[in-house]
């Protein structure tokens, strides 16, 4: 799967956003496993809801970054993740 085939990501069933106080970040967890995250992959996962498209995502970001073209790294990181089978498409 590839983000070119993912129009509205959304996290699988199971996985979620959480902050490990012991680690001392966040991570994504899911069943059996969890993967420490930057603060820029929290700031797009923290988007990806299953109601904004990618586009939407990106501009977000974009505006919040002072226009910042950043839609090749959000791209990349949706794609990463979806690569893991931790986001699917709602529209699947």
């Amino acid at each position: 799967m590839t983000v070119a085939t993912i129009t509205t990501p959304t996290l699988i069933v199971g996985a979620r956003l959480r902050w490990d106080g012991v680690r001392d970040r966040h991570v994504l967890l899911y069943p059996e496993g969890a993967i420490a995250l930057n603060p820029q992959a929290v700031t797009v996962l923290e988007l990806v809801d299953g109601k904004r498209t990618v586009d939407e995502i990106a501009a977000e970001l974009s505006e919040r970054f002072h226009g910042a073209d950043i839609r090749d790294d959000v791209e990349g990181l949706i794609e990463a993740i979806a690569a893991r089978g931790l986001i699917i498409d709602v529209n699947d």
